[in-house]
């Protein structure tokens, strides 16, 4: 797809609302002229097929023309999930039951799925387990998501209850290393790893806050980046709301400086897992990091493009694309 063709796509869907709240809201940020705001996000939708929220959310009002064509933009990130992810493929990441299924070598963690089981069989999986986290299959975002205490119900009512409720993936709890135990341990902080080509080419470490039981960065969860190269931590975590935070406001443990272990093993996971459904080649894989091992816990077919490069996380105001493109050109050496 041309950058015409897409920009023009872009147009007829666009909220023209929420366009215009955005030129007052860069405005408020740094006194620019609203018209040449308005004629700047224009632009940029031309040149780097980037929309309002990208131009919003990046700071690209900030950068020059050198720094913004390193961002993956949202029409770039569009254009790398179409080019490389046959989508007629994506249902076997879309049905958590069936991703389950064929990544279970991956997943390192005891698991059922109700509606293949009987109660018992259910019985069976809960012998010796105090807690577990049930999944329903028709949410995302970690929706529904819910962390149980096994004692809290009756013999047969668990069984129940979760087949009324719809939450018939149930996992056992993935154990997570002492060193994310330790900046928050009330929720598995997951590592989501992307993959291009079958390389690394983002890194993310999520991170619980608020007493909540997921990480997730719409649900009150924070997020920072991972070095590809080093695994370590070089930059603050940041929520929703643009609050960052170098220490964990509830267990005062340093989020910055954090060397993320077993780090070989995480990246040597992710590239293996591709070989499973190789029709999907951009991916967002979400890993939990256990004591010994890395576990997987989901794969996304449509890896969301918005937390890849935040200002407080980039470098020298550069953005990922150029590690993208790098990625591609050693795939086509192969």
């Amino acid at each position: 797809m041309s950058k015409i063709t897409y920009l023009a796509k872009r147009i007829t869907k666009m909220n023209f609302g929420n366009l215009f709240k955005t030129v007052n809201a860069v405005h408020e940020k740094n006194n620019k002229n609203r018209i040449y705001i308005f004629f700047d996000i224009v632009y940029c939708g031309l040149k780097y097929q980037a929309g309002y929220v990208d131009y919003n959310l990046f700071e690209m009002y900030k950068m020059n023309h050198k720094e913004r064509s390193t961002v993956v933009t949202r029409g770039i990130n569009n254009r790398l999930t179409k080019e490389f992810n046959d989508m007629s493929y994506a249902y076997k990441f879309e049905d958590k039951a069936l991703f389950n299924k064929l990544f279970d070598k991956y997943l390192n963690r005891e698991w059922i799925y109700l509606k293949d089981a009987s109660k018992e069989d259910f019985k069976k999986y809960l012998k010796g387990k105090k807690e577990i986290i049930v999944k329903p299959l028709s949410l995302s975002c970690g929706k529904g998501v819910e962390k149980i205490k096994v004692s809290d119900y009756k013999k047969d009512e668990l069984y129940d209850h979760l087949i009324s409720t719809d939450q018939t993936l149930v996992e056992d709890i993935a154990p997570q290393h002492e060193c994310l135990n330790k900046i928050y341990p009330y929720s598995v902080n997951t590592l989501r790893i992307v993959t291009l080509n079958k390389k690394v080419v983002v890194a993310l470490l999520r991170i619980g806050n608020h007493g909540n039981v997921v990480d997730n960065f719409n649900h009150g969860g924070m997020v920072t980046t991972i070095d590809i190269e080093t695994g370590k931590i070089n930059f603050p975590a940041i929520d929703k709301s643009g609050n960052v935070y170098e220490i964990h406001p509830m267990t005062n443990t340093k989020i910055v400086g954090t060397k993320i272990p077993k780090w070989e093993s995480v990246k040597k996971l992710c590239e293996e897992a591709c070989e499973i459904v190789p029709e999907l080649g951009y991916v967002g894989w979400d890993v939990c990091l256990g004591p010994d091992k890395p576990c997987l816990i989901e794969g996304n077919d449509f890896p969301g493009h918005d937390l890849y490069q935040l200002p407080v996380h980039r470098n020298d105001n550069y953005g990922l694309l150029p590690i993208f493109e790098r990625a591609l050109k050693e795939g086509k050496k192969k």
